[in-house]
């Protein structure tokens, strides 16, 4: 007895008809990021397992808890990526990139891996799309990748989508900060899990972001960051804020807003799908998560150089994206049904040569099946047009096209047209509406 496989669990085929989605959604990615001058960046899946630890922070749920983690045949410690910034962060140091390069504006998509609970829209391979930006330190770069995912977001038809924004301050201020936040957590550390108790040994400010029950109420009333930050990050903050509303793009101050990795600095943010009435993607909204990061690549032994960026996970915006919009199934223009005898050939080589001249033509190659059946698989792949091609057609030159998309009680259409005048009626019929 054969045995029987599944995909491994919180790995998902992607196919149609939603795949469509995902390629309608990349192809706007693909073009806008372009607009915007970001180049496309690919990234290998592994890495060294050091870079996430130093990078993502390690302590950390995902460096903690998250991360597909193997010693290879080399007795090296390798991770599958679990984000995209790290890896973007080692290619830029590895190259000498600010060597070459002033400013650098990169985007990526791809699978990203990690081993944690699923939720709707949450996967184990997941997909994410980023962007990074490297080498301004001006607000206005925060103030551009912001924009860059307004204008995404708009673009696919996603509304309801709101900008929450905070700034953590450079790494002058946090230590007194995090000692404020010590004292503060203090008087609740005995109602802390294991994990939430290494948070607040390790890095403090990592507890706002805590879900534990026990917690919220300490999180709450908390000493907010806004308070004790620098006065070059208040500066650089104003002037983000300034520039957004000139922009018209609106945004909620959320003085909690800390992100779930520790190399943020100065600008963070969140786009949070926010829909009056039910939310399809559960109680988190958050669709986009981004921020500063000016020290990390200097952390990961590069040159001192600022950096901004984003990700955001397509695997919710495509649910969000088929919840808002039902799929458009696609298809060929026209299905051409073959018979058995030496026109057969023919028919298949007009297939071919339409293809190749650009026209979306399909039809059975299985062979013998009678017509009827043919136009059967014509509309099974949603076809818009059917011409049956044999004998009688190849003599006259001709071909009887049926419009397969009209409702089921309408009258039916049929139009005849020439082999030689069939090139321009494609052109025609490729355009017009179904």
């Amino acid at each position: 007895m054969s045995t029987k496989f599944a995909g491994v669990k919180g790995m998902n085929d992607l196919r149609s008809p939603q795949i469509e989605i995902w390629q309608r959604i990349e192809g706007i990615a693909r073009s806008l990021f372009a607009r915007y001058g970001y180049s496309e960046i690919r990234t290998p899946i592994v890495e060294e397992t050091a870079l996430f630890v130093r990078s993502v922070g390690e302590v950390t749920e995902i460096v903690g808890k998250e991360m597909y983690t193997f010693t290879d045949k080399g007795d090296r410690s390798i991770s599958m990526r679990p984000e995209g910034t790290a890896p973007a962060a080692r290619a830029y140091i590895e190259h000498s990139i600010a060597n070459t390069e002033p400013l650098t504006r990169w985007f990526y998509m791809g699978p990203m891996f990690r081993y944690e609970r699923m939720k709707t829209g949450r996967y184990r391979q997941f997909y994410q799309l980023g962007a990074e930006a490297y080498g301004a330190l001006d607000p206005a770069q925060d103030v551009e990748v912001i924009a860059l995912c307004d204008a995404f977001f708009k673009q696919i038809g996603v509304p309801d989508v709101v900008l929450h924004l905070n700034s953590l301050g450079d790494g002058s201020t946090r230590p007194a900060y995090l000692e404020a936040l010590k004292q503060h957590f203090a008087p609740v550390l005995e109602v802390m899990s294991a994990e939430a108790k290494l948070a607040y040994e390790k890095n403090t400010m990592r507890l706002l972001d805590s879900k534990e029950p026990a917690l919220q109420d300490a999180i709450a009333s908390a000493p907010t960051i806004l308070d004790s930050i620098d006065e070059g990050s208040k500066k650089h903050f104003d002037d983000v804020q300034r520039m957004l509303t000139k922009l018209g793009i609106p945004f909620e101050l959320d003085r909690r807003l800390v992100r779930g990795l520790d190399y943020y600095t100065r600008t963070t943010f969140e786009f949070i799908y926010q829909p009056k009435g039910e939310n399809a993607l559960g109680t988190a909204g958050t669709v986009c998560g981004g921020g500063r990061y000016d020290r990390l690549v200097h952390e990961l032994g590069g040159p001192e150089k600022p950096a901004v960026g984003f990700a955001m996970g397509l695997d919710r915006l495509v649910l969000l994206v088929e919840k808002l919009k039902p799929v458009e199934r696609g298809g060929p223009t026209l299905f051409i049904g073959t018979f058995e005898g030496p026109e057969r050939d023919d028919a298949i080589a007009l297939v071919m040569r339409l293809r190749n001249e650009g026209f979306d033509v399909d039809f059975d190659p299985r062979g013998g099946n009678k017509l009827g059946k043919q136009k059967e698989r014509a509309s099974k792949v949603n076809a818009a047009w059917f011409a049956g091609y044999g004998g009688d057609e190849h003599k006259s030159g001709k071909l009887k096209i049926d419009n397969m998309r009209l409702p089921k009680d309408a009258p039916r259409e049929q139009v005849e047209i020439s082999l030689d005048g069939l090139r321009a009626w494609l052109n025609a019929a490729s355009k017009r509406p179904s």
